[in-house]
């Protein structure tokens, strides 16, 4: 009897629910029975709740009291925990104290800035810099024939290829009688020039941001400032590079 029903069962079909008619395509969706299960599910827990708040109401004691009577407001129909006077607003002081931690701040970052742009300026000397003022070197000679002739590789003493360089220049007299240490292939040199070039682009980042630190702290203590409760003319205005300027009348202290 069981294979048989075994049987019997593996040629049933899987009845699915009928979509919407065609007719009726203007009423929406055809309700499944997971649809109205989910609804009714809804309908059943909303009755639940009203029941037992029903219930609540009807067990209520009058004299009832608890701290939260108090404690709370109603805002826009949602119960809201007063502030206590331990948790009033930011004071004026504390609002000062806090700008102040933030200038402190501002101001080591800016210090920490400033000390690694010396260090880098320390390492790279600045020799072959774009934004370096070209120095001068002038000679003196005694007739307008001479300054014809004159040759600043034989003044210099030094090959004609390296008169250009402003620095590691070296005489006729060490390159003969020295060795050439460091680099010396031409991809090596390239490698090195990159390196420096890098080095200078790095620099000059890290100098646009000392800047900006240095307007930022500005700023915050021209807010600082204003606080004070002296009458004060705006002289400049505020800009992207620069903190605005006031002029506070003067007050004498006594």
């Amino acid at each position: 009897m069981s294979s048989f029903r075994k049987a019997l069962k593996s040629r049933q079909k899987n009845h699915h629910e009928r979509s919407q008619p065609g007719f009726r395509k203007h009423l929406g969706l055809l309700e499944k029975k997971k649809d109205y299960k989910l609804r009714a599910d809804d309908y059943h827990k909303k009755q639940n709740t009203l029941a037992a708040l029903r219930k609540k109401a009807l067990d209520k004691n009058p004299d009832e009291f608890y701290y939260k009577m108090i404690s709370s407001q109603l805002q826009d129909g949602v119960h809201v925990a007063k502030k206590g006077k331990e948790e009033e607003e930011v004071t004026e002081e504390q609002k000062k104290l806090m700008r102040t931690q933030d200038i402190k701040y501002v101001e080591m970052k800016r210090v920490a800035e400033a000390k690694k742009i010396e260090r880098l300026k320390g390492e790279l000397h600045l020799l072959d810099a774009d934004s370096k003022q070209k120095n001068k070197h002038t000679f003196f000679v005694d007739s307008k024939k001479e300054v014809k002739s004159f040759d600043l590789a034989k003044q210099l003493r030094t090959a004609p290829e390296l008169v250009d360089r402003v620095y590691n220049r070296p005489t006729l007299e060490t390159l003969e009688t020295k060795t050439i240490q460091g680099a010396v292939e031409p991809h090596s040199i390239k490698k090195m020039a990159r390196q420096r070039k890098h080095q200078y682009k790095i620099l000059s980042q890290r100098i646009d941001r000392e800047k900006k630190m240095f307007v930022i702290s500005q700023k915050i203590q021209t807010r600082m400032d204003l606080q004070d409760k002296n009458k004060k003319v705006k002289v400049k205005k505020e800009t992207s590079t620069a903190a605005a300027i006031y002029k506070f009348e003067t007050k004498r202290k006594r």
